[in-house]
């Protein structure tokens, strides 16, 4: 199987499973709460470990640091725009539910493109990386898609119709990540750095922001903390085998 069919079925699969889980189930808590702290882990690791190192191999110091914070803050400017799903509220912090159907969704599709475009650039710099970014983000997508088709079916209480919008979002993510891919091929070396920089950017704040406190590592500390040492030593070894 290609790298870059890994690539998309990582896409995809976290997106479905988070959708499926939600009309018929959710997983046991301690599990879940693992998960979105072994997700961080692996993003955080990531961009500390890889991307930025890979970034000051194109660009300056200084370039870096910036570029990462802007990163940092159009992920911000995302969360703060659009309508978000909190996993660990496991309800819409804003508008409230009685908003429509087509605002949920603009903002869900929205919120992915960062994110496919963090999983193009790492995928240009080395395969093994944008599998590593895709894995820790389909990660995220589970708890995520589980939080946001709740109130999605409660809006349309029909199952394949939210299930079917939910799908749709992830199309999304992969544009981003066609985008973050190909639309980088042949720039300036130091433009490429900033962007790797920015990619960070993009995957830590998701981390700190969203998967960390979602993980309640403050009330329930061995699964997130076993799941945060578990995603730290992942991407180590996975970057050690490179």
């Amino acid at each position: 199987m290609s790298q870059f069919l890994i690539i998309v079925i990582l896409i995809f699969i976290g997106q479905t499973v988070g959708a499926t889980l939600g009309l018929i189930g959710k997983p046991q808590p301690k599990v879940l709460l693992g998960s979105l702290a072994f997700a961080a882990a692996m993003m955080i690791s990531l961009s500390l470990f890889e991307l930025v190192p890979a970034a000051l191999e194109f660009t300056s110091r200084p370039f870096v640091m910036i570029s990462f914070f802007v990163g940092v803050i159009i992920m911000l400017a995302v969360d703060r725009i659009l309508p978000h799903i909190n996993p660990e509220l496991m309800k819409k912090e804003k508008p409230s539910v009685k908003r429509s159907v087509a605002m949920l969704v603009i903002g869900i599709a929205l919120h992915n493109i960062p994110e496919g475009l963090a999983i193009g650039i790492g995928f240009k710099v080395a395969p093994i990386s944008g599998i590593v970014i895709a894995t820790g983000i389909a990660l995220q997508d589970i708890p995520e898609n589980i939080a946001t088709i709740i109130p999605l079916y409660a809006l349309t209480g029909k199952r394949l119709k939210s299930f079917l919008i939910m799908f749709s979002t992830v199309l999304f993510e992969f544009v981003g990540f066609l985008i973050g891919y190909f639309a980088l091929k042949g720039v300036p070396e130091e433009f490429l750095g900033m962007a790797l920089a920015a990619a960070a950017g993009f995957m830590t704040y998701i981390s700190v922001e969203e998967l960390l406190p979602a993980s309640d590592m403050k009330n329930n500390p061995k699964p997130a903390i076993i799941g945060f040492v578990t995603g730290t030593l992942a991407v180590l070894l996975l970057l050690f085998l490179e």
